[in-house]
């Protein structure tokens, strides 16, 4: 039942990542048949990420008092308008407003699904569900891309539609979060949601009083307020979780991810083939990342990541050098193609997943609503200032650009290396104990 919920769980993912990809391959439709200026477009990509901040904003609370079940059913339902609105429109407006409600939903399905899995997952398997978040995220973006390259862009709506009709039915078939039942007293469906999800024949006993335990433990703290996040016990938590999403965001994957097609047309490489080659590789590299996240474990995965971002973003600012040089113009197409598979691949395999399941796994469940939320602003907030300002970036310096993005992964090493603990084959409950130890 474990494997069954988490998949029903990552159509919110697979949601998540349509709405993401879509701007890529429908720039030239879009802008052709709506009349769309550049910068009107631009907006367009990057107004998805203002609908997030909402989302992520509410999100936390949401999930606390509605239940992650419904949290997940009533985003689904508003990523559903939010696609309608888009393939019915006729104007900017109505294309504004409905990606500003996919954002909303991506902004709460990007807290609440990662959440939700490493709630009901045993320890020995939980990096590994957590990851495939992650792996749906890059299938549905994949799916963007590649669909996008052959279908009208009202047509490619329908990709985003199907996650949702998926996982608004799998959701009346799946246990509610054992962890947030007890969270708030409902005793009896929380040893029943427990023991669907460990199977009829386990024995639970043990790991139900380990969870009550810490709860009880939680409840004679006062409320968590947002002031509570910068306490002692706290702070580390929360120093990781927005660190490790500040250096996603500056590490660039958005810039590179909405305006995929226009990177490599602007190095001299064709642009539908070069987001297909995107979406293909991404999906494998994902599913390898999430083989080794219970093996390798999360600070390695995050430091090879980030050295493969390095890579491919020093890569792509050379072509691009060369190109405003104009030296080797032979090579300018080639290099920035590798660069940039180099990067899709190097962030699929770490700094795409990790710092989410990270997230899920380092807060209290007291603070989880709070931190959760913080973390997922930080995370849209970065979003935002990188999808909009990367067309002004590169008309400044394209070569800058990346070399700006490379310099942020050799922090990131640094970052890992120092702060992030190691959170591979923990129960949540130890997690917290081995962070208290540190302050």
């Amino acid at each position: 039942m474990v494997l069954v919920s988490t998949a029903v769980a990552v159509c919110g993912s697979f949601e998540f990542g349509t709405c993401v990809g879509y701007s890529a391959p429908t720039q030239s439709g879009i802008v052709d048949e709506v009349g769309l200026s550049i910068s009107e477009f631009a907006i367009f990509g990057s107004i998805l990420t203002i609908g997030a901040m909402i989302g992520a904003v509410t999100s936390g609370r949401l999930a606390d008092f509605l239940g992650r079940k419904m949290t997940m059913r009533i985003s689904a339902t508003i990523c559903m308008f939010g696609w309608l609105s888009i393939h019915l429109a006729k104007s900017a407006i109505m294309l504004y407003f409905g990606r500003i409600l996919l954002g909303f939903s991506t902004g709460v399905l990007s807290y609440v699904v990662p959440v939700f899995i490493a709630e009901i997952a045993p320890k020995n398997l939980r990096g590994g569900l957590a990851t495939s978040n992650q792996l749906l995220i890059c299938s549905g973006s994949s799916a963007t891309y590649i669909i996008g390259a052959l279908v009208a862009w009202r047509n490619l709506v329908l990709v985003g539609v199907v996650p949702c009709i998926l996982l608004l039915g799998g959701l009346f078939f799946i246990p509610e979060s054992p962890r947030w039942l007890a969270n708030i007293g409902r005793e009896k469906e929380f040893h029943t949601s427990l023991q669907k999800l460990r199977g009829q024949d386990a024995d639970i006993s043990e790991e139900a009083i380990e969870i009550k335990e810490y709860i009880e433990s939680l409840h004679s703290f006062p409320k968590a307020r947002l002031q509570d996040l910068f306490l002692s016990k706290n702070i580390h938590a929360v120093i990781v979780g927005v660190g490790l999403m500040v250096f996603q965001q500056l590490g660039g994957i958005n810039g590179v991810g909405f305006y995929a097609s226009y990177i490599f047309s602007s190095a001299g490489f064709s642009g539908k083939l070069g987001t297909i080659l995107i979406g293909i590789i991404q999906i494998p590299i994902t599913l390898f990342g999430a083989i080794l996240m219970d093996r390798s474990g999360r600070r390695v995965l995050l430091m090879v990541s980030a050295s493969g971002t390095f890579l491919g973003c020093f890569l792509t600012g050379i072509s691009f050098y060369l190109k405003t040089q104009g030296l080797f113009p032979e090579w300018v197409p080639t290099l920035a193609l590798s660069g940039i598979l180099v990067y899709i691949g190097a962030y699929s395999i770490g700094m795409g997943p990790v710092p989410w399941v990270v997230m899920s796994e380092i807060f209290s469940i007291n603070m989880k609503a709070t931190g959760g939320s913080l973390v997922t602003l930080v995370s849209w907030l970065g979003s935002f200032a990188i999808s909009y300002s990367f067309s002004f970036l590169m008309d400044w310096s394209s070569a800058g650009t990346f070399f700006m993005f490379s310099a942020a992964s050799l922090v990131t090493i640094l970052f890992v290396a120092k702060l992030v603990p190691e959170t591979k084959g923990r129960t949540l409950e130890q997690i917290q104990d081995s962070l208290s130890s540190r302050r």
